[in-house]
């Protein structure tokens, strides 16, 4: 780390800072604005819009638009900077564009990791506590049953359940059909299911009014009763699901979830897997926009950085607008998630590549 190493991280962290607490300040003035009749309407308490909405609010935000706020640090401070003509004395010392990157680099690696680490841990947990308040206080409609849901919970069985209410975790018209060897060997059946929310273990179920028949070649084994407790290979999030879900989960949560789902032969998981690869992606996005931020505004013009600023801004709003169409075609046309969480990144390396290579040398 030399002098320049450290004037320059200084600048670009404390413009990257200085530029998410003035854009998500304005962005809470006009929420507050938008949403002021609705919190008044809903009697929502201060301190929930305080510490549930707006604390959650910041941070889910200031992750989202990281990119563009990266861009924009860098294309301020650094036309300051060539404005000053001080990355002109930079390169007439003897230092290259190449070495004169590298502080930009490991800056935006920084904010990379920073991001990624709140992104995949810390945000789901806030994003749980931001959707109960929005379903609360914002009369935004979250979806709390289901119909008709049919769905494999291990191999060879089967679970079905006509009607679940998300909201009394209990399902009405309940079936499980266990098969071997392409034979029905056991056939449950049950009026009500209920999940235990306060049992040590997970997937335990509460059947009322419950028939099991057990077959065996031509016997039969028919058991009735009035309730009986038992395990079964599903949870409340597997049976309905609500926009954003997707978002309440840390990545290691995602995994198992699509890997779950995967398992049952479920194609409901596609948002999952983008939301997944979307985090990775937006982490790597900091480089790219950087390298893009600093190839445009290094060079001193005559004009100022207007020309610089804008053609960069149209590219970070170009990158945003690419990464939300590129997910909504995973999501409706198939395509796979992985490549359409990367094709931003894949596009943008070019452009990056290109703004390297006509910079000042």
């Amino acid at each position: 780390m030399k002098r320049l190493d450290r004037y320059i991280i200084r600048k670009f962290i404390g413009t990257y800072i200085f530029a998410i607490l003035l854009i998500i300040s304005i962005s809470i003035v006009f929420d507050f604005n938008e949403n002021m009749a609705k919190f008044a309407t809903h009697h929502a308490p201060w301190r929930a819009i305080i510490f549930d909405y707006y604390a959650n609010f910041v941070p889910y935000f200031a992750c989202l638009f990281s990119p563009l706020f990266v861009f924009i640090a860098v294309i301020f401070f650094t036309s300051k900077l060539a404005g000053n003509s001080e990355i002109i004395a930079m390169l007439a010392s003897g230092v290259s564009f190449r070495r004169l990157m590298r502080p930009y680099m490991l800056s935006a690696a920084l904010i990379a990791g920073i991001n990624f680490c709140l992104s995949a841990y810390v945000i789901p947990h806030g994003n749980v506590v931001r959707q109960n308040f929005e379903a609360l206080y914002k009369n935004k409609q979250r979806i709390t049953t289901a119909t008709n849901v049919q769905l494999q919970v291990g191999p060879g069985i089967i679970a079905y359940i006509q009607q679940y209410d998300n909201n009394s975790k209990r399902g009405y018209g309940f079936s499980l059909d266990k098969i071997e060897n392409k034979k029905l060997v056991s056939h449950m059946t049950a009026s009500t299911i209920q999940y235990d929310t306060i049992a040590d273990e997970r997937f335990h179920w509460r059947a009322s009014n419950y028939k099991i028949r057990t077959l065996r070649g031509l016997r039969e084994k028919i058991e009735t009763g009035s309730e009986i407790d038992t395990m079964i290979m599903m949870e409340p999030m597997d049976l309905v699901y609500s926009k954003g879900q997707q978002e309440q989960f840390t990545s290691p949560e995602l995994l198992r979830y699509i890997s779950k789902q995967q398992e049952r032969g479920s194609t409901n998981v596609v948002q999952y897997e983008v939301e997944y690869h979307k985090r990775i992606a937006t982490s790597f996005a900091s480089f790219i926009l950087t390298i893009i931020g600093a190839s445009l505004a290094a060079r001193k013009r005559k004009g100022g950085m207007g020309m610089a600023l804008g053609i960069g801004l149209a590219l970070s709003f170009t990158y945003i607008l690419l990464q939300t169409i590129s997910a909504t075609f995973a999501i409706q046309a198939n395509t796979p998630p992985m490549l359409a969480a990367w094709i931003p990144n894949i596009l943008y390396v070019f452009i990056a590549y290109f703004c390297y290579r006509q910079a000042p040398n």
